[in-house]
């Protein structure tokens, strides 16, 4: 089944004989006439309707052929079987299309990056062959994959059970199943704008992770994979928002490149280094990896973390003079662990009392802390017992955090995350489900210095809803995205049990008592229907029946030419029925397939009335439709 724009073409060029070699389009020919400007192709190419939207630019009552643009599509091997490609597996960091050694300007360029991954999968062990759309070529396929879609079996959970509900308000926690590119654009219409915060822990395309692309473009693939989310979830954040990514050093630095693209160089806030492990690995063959590495990208640049308000630390500054310069560090400036003995002196105050050098030593030698205390840096306490250090921080209630995050008292480790997940689901193989959970105290610290009560935090990677579980105990309102079929038996019953008040995690840091609510919703597969119809064929009469209301019905990879199975491929014609319905079931199952909320009236998909109402409350009150 050709996509749209590659009919158009072909219908466009129907009165040039020249162009066709039977049914093949000669396209080097065409290139060639291009070249010189051939007025009557170029006239008959903007006279489509659907070539003159996608190549032309418009100027007064005229249009202006997008030349190159065109002729790059026609080469492309990727969407016409017998021409030249420019994709390779070759990644690298290119301007205007020569990779760096040719130029200075940094672009990381990639195969497929001009292109859409629709990178669905529902379980957790299976691969899934890539499905790729070109932003151009396949664009009327990418407007319909990314229309926002129907959300179905919508209930509302909260301290008294589940409920049906009709409607969804602005405070409402949302969870999603579904896949997370599709999720997210129909997201886009109700939050766009409004996310104060995104934390995501996406697959690291380790080889043994849940990403199982496992083609040549594999490096590729996860690239274009994250590229599109990435996008999106841009569209998602609030002007003062900030997005959290946690990776290791596998994918970092080519990640690093895409996302100072996305976002802008000027919006790169931080890397974080974070100790993820206590238990370093001594079979390691080279270095023992105990940490993993979070970016922190800004909507908008000169973003400010909320500094953390901390009693035990914010107590320490004083500044009962007002001096200008800011409060005071109460006491030892900083110890120093290493035991060097020009640290190890005592100080004589004017007043000639004695404060001992600490155990550890001071920081700096006696000449320096002399200057110190010479041009101010440095003082002693009013009785002249212990010296204290200018902060230098004005209007602030605790201390600006780290990039180094090696405190496992704060941040928490995996070990022990793995732990909570087994003592809440003693019957559940959490550690099979998440290798690598996140502690909720890491959660908690991000959320802490990236948002407010009250604020939205968005996770659309869930995994074990670690981000949903802390979000709720802080008080904050939360949108979640996951496409696993564990959705249903994990992650629902974990945020149950959170309102019912289960003390885990962070719960007895924030006094959580139990509480709150959130409603669940599944984006509508249009595929389930036609899978339960292939099933049930009695006939090859039935078969073909199916499949031409497939072809007028489904949003199909447009490479899938159905035709094909009812007339061309022998192969398949030679297949008993229950062969070829499973064939069927597997095309389809292969294009994870939504129902468009503009078809929601369509009589054929029997959508409920309140699965009506809500889809209504949810674009109509506060989405963009």
């Amino acid at each position: 089944m050709k996509t749209t724009l590659l009919r158009a073409v072909e219908e466009a060029l129907t009165p040039f004989n020249q162009y066709f070699e039977g049914e093949l389009l000669l396209r080097n020919k065409i290139i060639d006439d291009l070249r010189s400007y051939k007025q009557g192709l170029i006239e008959a190419l903007l006279e489509n309707d659907m070539v003159r939207e996608v190549y032309g630019v418009p100027i007064k009552n005229h249009y202006v052929f997008k030349m190159d643009e065109f002729i790059e599509m026609l080469r492309s091997k990727t969407f016409w079987a017998d021409s030249y490609t420019k994709y390779s597996n070759e990644i690298g960091l290119t301007s205007e299309n020569k990779y760096l050694k040719y130029n200075g300007d940094v672009v990381l360029d990639f195969p497929h990056k001009d292109g859409v991954l629709e990178g669905g999968m529902t379980k957790e062990d299976q691969g899934k062959k890539e499905i790729y759309y070109h932003n151009i070529i396949a664009r009327d396929e990418i407007d319909t994959l990314l229309a926002p879609k129907v959300f179905s079996n919508v209930k509302k959970y909260d301290e008294n059970g589940e409920h049906n509900i009709n409607g969804i308000s602005e405070e409402d926690n949302f969870i999603v199943k579904g896949n997370n590119l599709i999720a997210l654009h129909s997201l886009k219409q109700r939050y766009a704008g409004k996310t104060k915060l995104i934390y995501i822990d996406p697959p690291y395309n380790t080889g043994g992770d849940s990403f199982k692309y496992n083609d040549k473009f594999n490096h590729s693939t996860w690239l274009t994979f994250m590229k599109n989310r990435l996008e999106v979830a841009r569209e998602l954040l609030s002007d003062d928002g900030s997005i959290w990514i946690t990776l290791d050093d596998v994918e970092l630095h080519y990640f690093k490149v895409l996302c100072d693209e996305v976002f802008g160089r000027e919006c790169f806030v931080n890397t974080i280094v974070w100790r993820h492990s206590d238990n370093s690995n001594n079979n390691a063959l080279t270095f023992s990896e105990d940490h993993n590495y979070i970016l922190v990208y800004s909507k908008s640049p000169n973003w400010k973390p909320n500094f953390l308000n901390d009693p035990e630390k914010r107590k320490h500054f004083k500044n009962p003079d007002n001096d200008p310069d800011g409060p005071w560090f109460d006491g030892n400036p900083v110890n120093n662990p290493a035991l060097r003995p020009n640290l190890q002196f005592n100080i004589t105050t004017p007043n000639g009392n004695v404060i001992t050098h600490p155990a550890n030593g001071w920081r700096w030698s006696k000449k320096t802390m002399d200057e110190k205390f010479e041009t101010g840096e440095l003082r002693f306490s009013d009785d002249e017992t212990r010296v204290i250090r200018r902060t230098y921080l004005k209007d602030m209630e605790g201390l600006p955090p780290s990039t180094l995050w090696t405190n496992l008292e704060v941040t928490g480790h995996t070990r022990k995350a793995k732990y909570e997940l087994k003592r809440l689901f003693p019957d559940v193989p959490v550690t099979s489900l998440f290798s690598t959970p996140k502690p909720e105290l890491l959660i908690k610290y991000i959320i802490d210095i990236s948002t407010n009560d009250g604020d939205l935090v968005m996770d659309f990677v869930m995994g074990s809803a670690t981000t949903q579980a802390v979000a709720m105990k802080m008080k904050r309102q939360f949108i979640g995205v996951e496409q696993m079929d564990y959705i249903d038996e994990f992650i629902i019953k974990r945020l149950q049990k959170v309102i019912e008040g289960e003390q885990g995690g962070i719960s007895e840091l924030v006094e959580w008592k139990g509480g709150g609510s959130f409603i669940y919703a599944e984006l509508s597969p249009l595929n389930i229907n036609f899978v339960d119809e292939a099933k049930s064929i009695k006939s090859e009469t039935e078969f073909i029946n199916l499949i031409e209301r497939i072809k007028e019905k489904a949003l199909l990879n447009f490479k899938v030419e159905l035709d094909k199975l009812k007339t061309e491929d022998t192969s398949f014609q030679s297949l008993t029925l229950e062969e070829k319905k499973q064939t069927l079931i597997d095309v389809i199952d292969h294009n994870l397939l939504y129902i468009n909320y503009s078809e929601i009236e369509d009589e054929e998909f029997k959508i409920d009335e309140r699965t009506k109402a809500f889809n209504q409350s949810f674009y109509e009150e506060g989405g963009q439709e």
